[in-house]
């Protein structure tokens, strides 16, 4: 199946490269952030017709929201113009959206018939995007993630550990619960839908996937703390709890993963055993790139 990826320098579009270099089960085109900043729709709809690809997948939103980038109206502007250019060319459209898209004020795990409900501008601009794909392209899966997080890019670990290599503190608050993902992990699932389809499958619609085990901030930076003590200069004592006199309303973004599990058979797994291998990676890269300076 040949697949067009949109961001493919982005923690989960890098991940996504990486496990196909491995699996090399389709054929894989891909287009960077800056490749995908068109300015017309003309632009977009050549770039997927170009690609003569049989599904589009687009990371790019979801990213900039993981990484803490304004998404700006012509983002927007830019998802219809996909959509449209796959529902011209009867391409599939697989969409990687967030659960951002929820307030958190339920207790129980989201469903994806769950109306999104979070009235902040990055969640109310996420759902916009996802409306659009629902709206224009009939032949699209729109894939929310829990926040995704990577030892490259702009994500989790680097919003965490970066000010505390600095020696500033983390103040982090202990109520909003949900389920990162790791960018690795996350790659095993976009494959696994990848491959389904390929067979015939077309289950078009919304899906969840999250880890297996949830946390809120302050305990995942708990456990990105206890492993980058091996290798950085770094004090669990940095993070504190961020508490209002009356305590914070728990929150919970947490994702019902039932769905992608029935239709795909794809299984939770637990985020905590992908923390040491990526903070391994995390260091080795940032070693190598003091060495390149050095040289330079």
């Amino acid at each position: 199946m040949r697949v067009l990826l949109l961001g493919s320098d982005t923690p989960l579009g890098r991940a996504i490269e990486e496990r196909h270099e491995t699996l090399q089960r389709h054929e894989l085109q891909s287009l960077s952030l800056s490749a995908c900043r068109w300015k017309s729709e003309r632009q977009a709809k050549k770039s997927v017709v170009r690609a003569k690809s049989d599904i589009v997948v687009d990371v790019r939103i979801e990213a900039a929201g993981d990484g803490g980038v304004q998404i700006q109206e012509l983002d927007l502007k830019r998802c219809h113009w996909v959509a449209k250019a796959c529902q011209r060319t009867e391409t599939a459209y697989l969409y990687i959206s967030s659960s951002r898209v929820f307030s958190g004020k339920l207790e129980r795990p989201y469903l994806e018939e769950d109306p999104p409900d979070n009235d902040e501008s990055v969640g109310q601009l996420l759902h916009s995007a996802e409306q659009i794909v629902r709206d224009i392209c009939q032949r699209h899966l729109i894939l929310r993630f829990g926040p995704i997080f990577s030892y490259e890019g702009a994500n989790l670990i680097s919003q965490m550990l970066e000010p505390l290599r600095e020696g500033d503190s983390l103040i982090l608050d202990n109520n909003l619960r949900g389920c990162p993902v790791a960018a690795d992990d996350g790659a095993r699932v976009v494959h696994a839908l990848l491959d389904q389809i390929s067979t015939g499958l077309q289950p078009w619609g919304v899906f969840h996937y999250g880890s297996s085990d949830t946390a809120t901030y302050y305990e995942f930076a708990e456990a990105l703390l206890a492993s980058a003590s091996q290798f950085f200069d770094v004090s669990a004592s940095a993070v504190q709890l961020e508490r209002k006199p009356d305590g914070l309303a728990p929150l919970n973004r947490t994702l019902d993963c039932t769905k992608i599990l029935n239709t795909f058979a794809v299984r939770q797994v637990p985020w905590r055993s992908a923390i040491g291998d990526m903070i391994k990676q995390y260091y080795e890269s940032e070693h190598n790139d003091a060495q390149q300076a050095g040289v330079e």
